[in-house]
């Protein structure tokens, strides 16, 4: 369980978090629609919340 967390999970959610901060990057430098980056900004914080979920998951389980 600890390393599917680690290992696996937690590098997944970190690279969800960081495509969806460079897509909005890319939507704003491009003038793109404004709620097309309130979507990414609100999608970001939703990924960034599971990723410390994860996190915590997997520091819990390493201390079992």
């Amino acid at each position: 369980m600890t390393v599917f967390l680690s290992k696996i999970l937690l590098p997944i959610a970190v690279a969800a978090v960081a495509l969806v901060l460079l897509m909005g990057l890319v939507n704003m430098m491009r003038g793109g629609s404004p709620n097309t980056s309130q979507k990414l900004m609100r999608m970001r914080v939703l990924l960034q919340f599971v990723a410390i979920v994860i996190t915590m998951l997997a520091v819990w389980a390493m201390g079992r």
